[in-house]
């Protein structure tokens, strides 16, 4: 099954610089039905080799001496049904170079499988733990591993996404120094695929991002997800207007701050038009874009308003939490605001709202 690239492109992926000595984490959140991979290496553009994710069937990171096909051809095999170990042997049964691999996978039932070949850079090794596998290779050493492990284990069940659990666990062991080579240029990228989403390509990757070069991948990785996730409490307020309200205000009615008897936030209306009928059907799409622009309207005139209602939450919260200061203003949200009230979202547990009447 597996493919074998061109001479050309082998030597060229042997190359010193497209060598991915690197740290992965493959994960499930088996709550959502997701499964994802977040990478980080300082080689350019890890994300067009190393991650792999299909929705409904598992995660792959294929590193180090890179075979890019093992990324696709293990997730085929997981979707066919085998184990994550056979799979795994699978592809390097007849590999001579698997001394130089280094390959992490896990399917949706969190089995998982990770192979560092001997010959892979020092520090190399893996992790493995529920719904996870962490592997890395040219590491200053094996806390990198452990800070991711231990990180991501920290946020199982506290109700944050896969996509920030991976991104904040990649952070960790970034923190502890990541790959040792310092001074080459640095990626960083994940991928989050999920049944329920079917994403922007209908590639069902709920989640994309690729930081092909920066000083500091996984940080700018983090800021982009934070800027653009429309999920509850995973970014920072600047202005707060439109969008931002409408978070804050989730996050408060979460913590029984905002509308306590309200049963459940209502989800802003999504734009699903299917897009093979923009072209083919006009009239149902200009008729469904009508629709559309009208329940959004009505939407954010309910929600997006940082209105009265708004700020008594907010000081209450502040009061609460010991944050109102002299000659702070009524309602300011700043960033520790923001700070305590994710720290608070997250460790709510289980509580229960109080029913809407």
């Amino acid at each position: 099954m597996t493919r074998r690239l061109p001479v050309i492109v082998i030597a060229l992926l042997l190359a010193p610089n497209l060598i991915h000595a690197t740290f992965s984490i493959c994960a499930i959140d088996p709550e959502a039905g997701q499964s994802g991979v977040a990478v980080t290496t300082r080689v350019p553009f890890v994300g067009r080799a190393v991650p792999w994710a299909r929705a409904g069937v598992g995660a792959v990171a294929t590193q180090s001496w890179t075979v890019v096909e093992y990324g696709r051809d293990g997730l085929d095999l997981l979707e066919e049904g085998l184990a994550p170990m056979e799979a795994l042997d699978h592809l390097l049964a007849d590999d001579k170079g698997r001394a130089l691999r280094q390959i992490g996978m896990i399917n949706m039932l969190g089995r998982t499988a990770s192979h560092t070949g001997a010959e892979n850079g020092p520090w190399a090794g893996g992790r493995q733990g529920k719904n996870y596998t962490v592997q890395g290779n040219v590491l200053v050493g094996e806390q990198v591993i452990n800070a991711v492990a231990d990180h991501f284990e920290s946020t199982e069940g506290n109700g944050m996404p896969l996509a920030e659990r991976l991104i904040l666990a990649l952070a960790a062991g970034h923190a502890q120094g990541g790959d040792k080579r310092w001074g080459y240029l640095q990626s960083a990228a994940i991928r989050v695929a999920d049944p329920d989403n079917p994403g922007r390509g209908g590639d069902h990757l709920a989640v994309s991002i690729d930081v092909g070069e920066h000083a500091d991948p996984v940080a700018e990785m983090k800021r982009i997800y934070y800027t653009t996730s429309r999920r509850l409490g995973h970014r920072s307020f600047s202005v707060i207007e439109g969008r931002d309200v409408v978070e804050l205000k989730k996050m408060l009615h979460s913590l029984n701050y905002w509308r306590p008897r309200m049963k459940s936030f209502p989800e802003a209306p999504e734009f699903d038009f299917p897009p093979g009928k923009m072209r083919s059907d006009p009239d149902e799409f200009e008729e469904y874009l009508s629709e559309y622009r009208k329940k959004s309207s009505a939407y954010s005139e309910a929600y997006a308003a940082y209105d009265a209602e708004a700020v008594k939450a907010v000081d209450a919260f502040r009061e609460d939490h010991d944050l109102i200061f002299e000659g702070d203003p009524p309602g300011l949200v700043d960033v520790r605001l923001v700070e305590a009230l994710r720290a608070a979202y997250y460790a709510r547990g289980a509580a229960t709202k109080t029913p809407s009447e």
